[in-house]
């Protein structure tokens, strides 16, 4: 059969370009940036910053690969790593529910909006906030579109008020701390400090970004937004927008062929793509985090109270009330709320995707097309992952920091996983033009043998043989 070649579309312009590193920002903002780095530099003061910089430096290199698939493809890595691994997808369902329906993102949402009220038992909360969630994932004429707003307007509110407080409380010797720290020197420490949770640092250090399969939405968005080939590809509509019977549908791509005329496309999209990406995801994340991190550092640290799961927010909260006014302190905590409560309406919507497709794609098996009902499949998703949570809050198992770093210790091993798999199908499935250099070839097998140490390290360090 002879293949049918598509034009590579022409770029289009930056602002228009602008969107779905908002969308992989904000699925982190929850976990890594609120809750876990600032944790640590509560704790353990701001020596440990080098790793959240890192850390968000390697997902800016491994989400670049995954949209780089996306782009000349034009369709998700799911679909490709399937023609490869025909039980990728098996894997991909059960990895993204096992990692992601631990709900510790929107139990910290609680927790925090609840001390605003006075309010003890927070898990009620949290299951309110889960059934709104939902209700919010089933409306809207497009999923996307919606999410894209949504995060968009959060992040442009939150992230500068972070930056003001940050400005307004830090002294000259905490920004002092804050540079030494990314450079790895703490006090009276290198890089590490005597005592850290190895296991809390690595869930910190996988979500600095989105983490987990997470990552891998970066190439769904990419196909949702029409980058590259991607303009070619089916949209997924909103679950009550439209029809919602079994209707036509098709994952899989289109190919180009490697002209020089397309090739030049392909370049100029890619220095697009990764200059949006690096702005939005790469330095408003570092900066978020840094900023954060300095926030803690300089209201709570040294307070006893701060290993006492995600007390030290609210204790940050507390301190910002006496230092500026209990105004602010409570706006404070109710940004954070709100933050969290939008990291976890966008995971909902990620892992709903992911699982959703995989299931299409091992339904419809290696032709990618035909009759499946995907915004139903994405809607069992959504509504499953709900009353897992609510299961496991009326078990009062509902603690926000243990939920947080058990869910990341498994999407870390999820990481290595996906990075490998990447790896491959760049190199098996993309014509050579398009694949990546030897020096990303270099990082991205560092950043790969990386995780899959410091995962085995930290598996060995729990069960007591290390």
């Amino acid at each position: 059969m002879t293949t049918k070649f598509k034009e590579f579309p022409k770029p289009i312009k930056f602002k228009k370009l602008i969107g779905p590193s908002f969308i992989i920002l904000a699925l982190g903002l929850g976990s890594g940036e609120v809750i876990l780095w600032p944790y640590m530099a509560s704790n353990y003061g701001l020596g440990i910053a080098w790793g959240a910089v890192l850390g968000i430096t390697f997902q800016y290199f491994i989400n670049m690969e995954i949209a780089r698939y996306a782009l000349v493809k034009g369709e998700s890595v799911f679909v490709g790593i399937f023609k490869i691994f025909k039980w990728s997808a098996y894997w991909f369902i059960l990895s993204t529910f096992i990692g992601f329906g631990i709900p510790g993102i929107v139990a910290a949402s609680a927790k925090v909006i609840a001390s605003i009220f006075g309010i003890e038992q927070f898990k009620w909360i949290a299951i309110l906030f889960l059934i709104l969630i939902g209700i919010i994932l089933s409306t809207g004429k497009t999923v996307y579109g919606m999410m894209e707003r949504i995060t968009k307007t959060i992040i442009l509110i939150g992230v500068p008020f972070i930056i003001i407080l940050a400005l307004v409380l830090a002294s000259q010797a905490d920004w002092s701390a804050l540079l030494n720290g990314v450079v790895g020197q703490g006090e009276n420490y290198k890089f590490l400090p005597v005592g850290i949770g190895l296991a809390t640092f690595l869930a910190a250090f996988a979500y600095s970004g989105a983490g987990g399969n997470l990552n891998l939405t970066q190439s769904i968005y990419v196909k949702e937004k029409g980058y590259g080939m991607g303009k070619y590809s089916q949209k997924i509509t909103g679950l009550f927008a439209t029809e919602t019977s079994k209707q036509k549908i098709k994952l899989a791509g289109e190919e180009c062929e490697p002209t020089e005329q397309n090739i030049k496309r392909f370049k100029a999209w890619w220095k697009k793509i990764s200059l949006e990406h690096l702005i939005v995801f790469w330095f408003i994340g570092s900066l978020s985090m840094l900023l954060l991190m300095v926030l803690s550092y300089t209201t709570t640290f040294g307070l006893e109270s701060n290993t006492e799961g995600i007390q030290f927010v609210i204790n940050e909260g507390s301190i910002i009330g006496k230092r500026i006014s209990p105004i602010i302190g409570t706006l404070f905590l109710f940004v954070v709320g709100v933050m969290l409560f939008q990291t976890q309406l966008g995971v909902m919507d990620s892992t709903s995707r992911i699982m959703a497709e995989n299931v299409a794609i091992k339904k419809l098996g290696a032709k990618t097309e035909g009759t499946v009902n995907l915004c139903k499949i994405y809607y069992y998703f959504v509504w499953a992952q709900i009353l897992f949570g609510i299961i496991l809050f009326l078990l009062n198992i509902y603690e926000p920091k243990t939920l947080i770093v058990l869910g990341a210790i498994i999407n870390a091993v999820a990481m290595f996983v996906h990075i490998g798999l990447v790896f491959i199908l760049n190199q098996k499935e993309l014509p050579k033009v398009f694949r990546p250099n030897w020096s990303r070839k270099i990082i991205m097998s560092f950043i790969f043998l990386f995780f899959g140490f410091f995962c085995v390290f930290v598996l060995l360090n729990k069960l007591g043989l290390i």
